[in-house]
């Protein structure tokens, strides 16, 4: 096609070369344990691969205080055992954790927010709704999470320290509210449970 297609797009396409019936790229699905009972909360993931990918950590600090302050949900910032998360230090901080415990978290949050990276590729897959930072304006087509029922995507021509915290804020009040609470996991641990889009 003419036009600029999604990862997901590009890869589906070698399979219908090969012979695949021509049709709709479904939604990514995963499996996880339960989430554990808690109150609402949202997943904040403030680091990524690149500098160019990564906002910058105070901004997300004054999104959590509107999470919290605005919506009644508790901020669960998330990262690798690398990543420096001194600047969350007054919110919940899950770093290093397996990617069981994070599969399992991110399925019982009631909102993602974070850069262009692998955990809000999850939450989509978990259909949570959720707002993605990314640092190159064509990444937001490429990359963006796919098939997700309730997203927001940020991206400037002047790179991702360009995007205003009032943009973030914006999309997340603009994101339509949850229809399940957090400590409701949307796929079941068995891979034979029955995980279709909400």
């Amino acid at each position: 096609m003419e036009r600029p297609v999604h990862t997901a797009e590009h890869l589906a396409s070698a399979m219908f070369y090969l012979g695949c019936p021509h049709q709709e790229v479904p939604r990514a699905r995963l499996f996880a344990r339960p989430a554990a009972q808690r109150p609402p909360y949202a997943v904040i993931h403030p680091t990524a691969a690149a500098p160019y990918k990564t906002w910058d950590p105070h901004r997300f600090v004054a999104v959590a205080k509107h999470l919290h302050d605005g919506h009644g949900l508790d901020p669960v910032f998330i990262g690798s055992s690398g990543d420096d998360m001194t600047p969350f230090a007054d919110y919940e901080c899950v770093a290093g954790a397996p990617l069981s415990d994070i599969k399992s978290l991110l399925s019982g949050a009631s909102l993602f927010v974070g850069n262009d990276s692998g955990p809000a590729h999850i939450a989509a897959a978990f259909n949570v709704p959720l707002v993605v930072l990314y640092g190159r304006i064509g990444h937001q087509i490429t990359w963006a999470p796919w098939q997700a029922t309730a997203a927001r995507t940020l991206a400037d021509a002047g790179g991702i320290s360009a995007i205003a915290t009032g943009q973030v804020i914006a999309a997340i009040d603009a994101i339509p509210s949850s229809p399940q609470r957090a400590g409701q996991p949307r796929c079941l641990p068995s891979p034979h449970a029955a995980c279709g889009p909400m």
